[in-house]
């Protein structure tokens, strides 16, 4: 089966750096994927993406030396084994808030015994190869996201999950949660603390953690905190950005 650089990078003690995709094309999700990146996550929760685009994303992302994840929509075993039978190698679910919640997602997303995901690996078999089911339960990485107050309280007994491979820290929702507003990079003291703490947990667990951050800076800085799957924003948010910077040049006073 073919390895998931996501696990490629963690077993050599480096963080993976994923790129987000809210565009829902496959175009821009080849050019995404051509950059650089570990791996590259389709966002199907928040983004202008449905299933039939997905699937046209992932078979962009084949060609190119990025890995494929999805964020899912919710915990809908049907959506998430829908995106692993069409090649994603990596499923990120939003709202987990309890072990029963974290123990649901890797029911979903595992073959038996680990799981019951039924089987039907479409794409996957021509993504991953003929060996896929045989390396799946092992190759397909599953994070549960950590987002609320409720989740943060139970953060100990999701990591302690069996078949979960980490936890992914959504600081705007957090921060939201704690009527701290929605940063992607946190500067409140009781914020911060919550997500350092998932951190600490995750890793004592001998779990991964990951996040989503506003620039390759501060993904940087999370790398060094320990985060170990670091995401320095989405198409939409850079490209927002490179356009206000362009057209704020373009506009410039020569003199």
């Amino acid at each position: 089966m073919r390895s998931n650089k996501v696990r490629d990078c963690w077993a050599k003690g480096s963080a993976a750096v994923s790129g987000w995709l809210s565009i829902g094309n496959s175009y821009s999700a080849e050019i995404v994927g051509m950059s650089g990146f570990d791996a590259v996550t389709i966002d199907l929760q928040h983004a202008m993406t449905d299933i039939q685009t997905m699937i046209t994303m992932l078979q962009a992302l084949s060609a190119t030396p990025a890995v494929p994840f999805v964020r899912v929509p919710g915990l809908e075993p049907s959506v998430i084994m829908k995106a692993l039978d069409a090649g994603s190698y990596g499923i990120i679910c939003p709202l987990i808030n309890s072990a029963a919640e974290a123990q649901a997602l890797v029911a979903a997303s595992s073959y038996p015994p680990l799981g019951g995901r039924s089987f039907g690996p479409a794409r996957a078999l021509l993504y991953g190869g003929e060996d896929y089911a045989e390396h799946a339960n092992a190759t397909v990485v599953r994070f549960a996201m950590i987002e609320t107050r409720e989740g943060l309280a139970a953060v100990e007994a999701i990591c302690a999950v069996e078949g979960l491979d980490g936890i992914y820290v959504g600081p705007s929702d957090l921060g939201l949660s704690f009527g701290k507003g929605t940063s992607t990079d946190p500067t409140d003291p009781e914020v911060c603390e919550a997500m350092l703490h998932c951190l600490r947990v995750a890793k004592a667990a001998g779990k991964h953690a990951g996040l989503f951050c506003p620039s390759g800076a501060v993904a940087a800085r999370r790398a060094r905190e320990g985060f170990d799957f670091v995401v320095p924003g989405s198409d939409v948010n850079l490209l927002k950005r490179v356009l206000a910077e362009e057209l704020a040049q373009a506009r410039a006073n020569p003199s």
